[in-house]
């Protein structure tokens, strides 16, 4: 019935039913003239037309198909069925098939597309909860280690990287951070920026990337530039997720460029990373009074002098104001000022 596309009936010429019919009426001569046979009775003695018939109108109102178009009156059907027993019996079978089909696969369907996810999402979060209670709670012990810190650094520093740490969001660029200090904090500087860079990658069971800006300073730009987009293609590929920069003043202007590369918004090569800079101001000490826009803006006007002065002709021949600009753009996300610490060793960080 389902299968045809219609929910007609159709009859052929010749019925069956309608022989049985006049047999049976020759056996009762007692019936006066012009009796009509029953045409019902004869279904009686064949059960299984009587089922099919009833079954197709049943599936046939289900699947909302239930006007029988071009049927005669069933007082007046004078042509057989178009299709014998098997034929009509095959179709049934077929139709309750496909509505079993429905039945059962419709909800499977349901429950596997709104159930898998879900799996999926407890799978992620479950993974994503053990990574950010790792993080957090190293970032908790350097919280007593450092705790003349300014409370900015360690919630704007928390809110920034634990995004990072959401395996389950989609990453379209690293985490830039720049962490600056003045002279009389630079060890705290040093030691923290490390830190911090070792809890976000202990939480990932990775390492970090360590360059020191100060070990390169004399060398050529463009040798420095190799070595660093060495230094950082080579360890994110290898699994790390962070590298630290030291003393990013340090780097020979042009040698700078390379983080176009790393940092850019849109098309940095590897976006599930993180990287912290440090640079340390030529000033004894910042005042902890400066507003975040004021430390940022004082770190962009140092990186000015030291890259693009004449006084120092490779830096100036190297870079300008507008690659400048683009370099600044990409690295000044987050600036956070680091305060000098009491009680850190003479030899180390711990």
């Amino acid at each position: 019935c389902l299968l045809t596309g219609s929910s007609s009936i159709s009859f052929p010429q010749e019925n069956p039913i309608k022989e049985k019919a006049k047999t049976y009426d020759s056996n009762e001569p007692n019936k006066p003239a012009g009796h009509q046979p029953n045409i019902y009775t004869p279904l009686k003695g064949n059960n299984t037309s009587f089922i099919i018939f009833f079954s197709c109108s049943f599936l046939n109102l289900l699947t909302g198909r239930s006007e029988f178009r071009d049927q005669p009156s069933i007082g007046k059907q004078s042509q057989p069925l178009a299709k014998n027993d098997g034929e009509l019996q095959s179709g049934f079978h077929k139709s309750w098939t496909l509505l079993l089909v429905l039945l059962i696969g419709v909800p499977l369907l349901y429950v596997l597309w709104s159930g898998i996810p879900s799996l999926l999402d407890a799978t992620l979060s479950s993974r994503d909860t053990e990574i950010l209670q790792a993080f957090r709670a190293r970032m908790e012990k350097l919280k007593n280690t450092y705790q003349s810190q300014d409370p900015n650094l360690w919630k704007r520093t928390h809110v920034f990287l634990e995004k990072r740490l959401n395996a389950s969001h989609l990453h379209l660029e690293p985490a830039i951070l720049l962490f600056t200090a003045g002279q009389e904090a630079e060890k705290a500087l040093r030691c923290l920026s490390n830190e911090i860079a070792d809890a976000f990658a202990f939480s990932q069971n990775a390492t970090t990337i360590k360059i020191n800006g100060a070990d390169k300073a004399i060398l050529d730009s463009d040798i420095v530039k190799l070595e660093v987009d060495n230094e950082l293609s080579s360890g994110f590929r290898e699994g790390k997720k962070v590298a630290v920069v030291h003393r990013f003043e340090l780097l020979p202007a042009g040698s700078t460029l390379i983080f176009y590369k790393y940092c850019d918004h849109e098309n940095a090569a590897f976006k599930d990373v993180a990287l912290l800079l440090t640079v340390l101001l030529d000033e004894q000490s910042l005042r902890k009074s400066l507003t975040l826009q004021e430390v940022e803006e004082k770190v962009r006007d140092f990186l000015w002098t030291k890259f693009t002065s004449s006084d120092v002709p490779s830096s100036y021949n190297s870079m300008d104001t507008d690659k400048l600009s683009g370099l600044w753009s990409r690295i000044s996300h987050l600036v956070l000022p680091v305060w000098p610490e009491k009680g850190l060793p003479m030899e180390g960080c711990t």
